[in-house]
């Protein structure tokens, strides 16, 4: 089976406050610029704008809103690194229920600085595996259709 490999992009007008040692800064705005690459099987139907509403109504929970006020960041520092990792678990179930792939995800606060976590940084749990073995296919797959250019 041959695969098919997207990106979306996303924006989050959102604020949020940094703790450091045990005193929370200034709260400021951001406009977060999401990226996500995922593949999906070539054979099948692609309905982006299914993904897109999904995602954006997981992002909806926090639109608008001061981080630090909703959960799970109201228990957790919502620094961008914790905000990436958070978003990367909850968004895969979404795009595995949706019959995607996690591939890598940028959360950028700024232009000139992103947060990246993709699936080679995943641990090795038995659920990893089986999709760090599909992964491969893909990866292998992706490889010999440049090789066949």
């Amino acid at each position: 089976m041959r695969f098919r490999q997207y990106k979306f992009k996303f924006y989050l007008n959102a604020r949020h406050g940094i703790y450091k040692n045990g005193l929370m800064g200034e709260i400021h705005p951001h406009t977060w610029e999401i990226v996500i690459n995922v593949v999906k099987g070539r054979d099948e139907t692609v309905k982006f704008h299914h993904l897109e509403h999904r995602v954006e109504e997981f992002l909806s929970a926090y639109q608008d809103k001061t981080l630090n006020d909703v959960p799970p960041f109201d228990m957790i520092n919502p620094t961008l690194e914790n905000i990436c990792e958070y978003f990367k678990e909850e968004l895969t179930k979404i795009l595995n229920r949706n019959g995607w792939i996690f591939l890598m995800m940028e959360i950028s606060e700024s232009p000139s600085m992103s947060y990246v976590v993709s699936l080679i940084d995943d641990s090795y749990t038995e659920e990893m595996q089986t999709i760090n073995s599909i992964t491969d296919r893909i990866l292998k797959d992706i490889k010999e259709n440049d090789e066949t250019k």
